[in-house]
């Protein structure tokens, strides 16, 4: 029995990698098609179900990836490594799912522009990190370590864009907004929006890390 617990189990992280990382771009989509339809109390609603739906799908995979962790006795890469990124991208699905929920527990009236902008950004970087999560199990190839390298470095002009998002939103916000109750509402989305694609690079940062070891 305790040397059957040392045996290597067949748990397919990667492909575990590639479900959650799916999920991620399901809680997106849902959440840009929740600030497209806002206005519409009906579809914001439906939109806001998706996301929560897609957040607890990736949540379970978190929990599966976590506990088959404490069971697989051989990995394919670092075991910090698993933990960390398979984390980091449960922090993504949640802060979408934080986005839905602030903007129903704050009541928020209508969408500005940045809100539309920050929101494409951030789904664009969910849809990165899911095209550079379906290379990790072949980055024993070099030309599709290097395609993985390129997609994170992608990632990270994306969240570079979203910075300058951010900074003009700000601005804009404490120049033009008298209401100060809408100031405070506004400026909590922003900074969860802007978030969003500072965790999506830090899912591209820990990529590289296992790209550059593992390649």
């Amino acid at each position: 029995m305790f040397f059957g617990k040392l045996l290597p189990r067949d748990t397919n992280f990667f492909k575990l990698f590639n479900q959650h990382a799916n999920h991620i771009v399901e809680a997106a989509h849902a959440f840009s098609k929740l600030v497209a339809n806002y206005s519409d109390l009906t579809l914001r609603e439906k939109y806001h179900r998706e996301v929560n739906h897609a957040e607890g799908a990736a949540d379970r995979i978190t929990h599966e990836v976590n506990k088959a962790l404490h069971k697989t006795f051989i990995t394919p890469i670092d075991r910090e490594q698993i933990h960390s990124l398979i984390n980091t991208m449960d922090d993504v699905a949640d802060l979408i799912q934080d986005s839905a929920e602030t903007m129903a527990l704050y009541d928020i009236h209508h969408m500005t522009d940045e809100i539309s902008r920050l929101t494409d950004l951030s789904v664009k970087c969910c849809e990165r990190v899911r095209d550079a999560v379906q290379l990790l199990s072949k980055i024993a190839d070099a030309s599709t370590a290097d395609a993985a390298l390129k997609t994170c470095d992608e990632i990270d002009k994306l969240e570079s864009d979203a910075d300058r998002v951010m900074r003009t939103a700000m601005s804009k916000l404490f120049r033009e907004e008298p209401d100060v109750r809408e100031l405070i509402k506004l400026k909590a989305i922003y900074e969860l929006l802007e978030t969003i694609t500072d965790r999506c690079e830090d899912v591209a940062n820990l990529i590289e890390g296992v790209v550059l070891e593992n390649s």
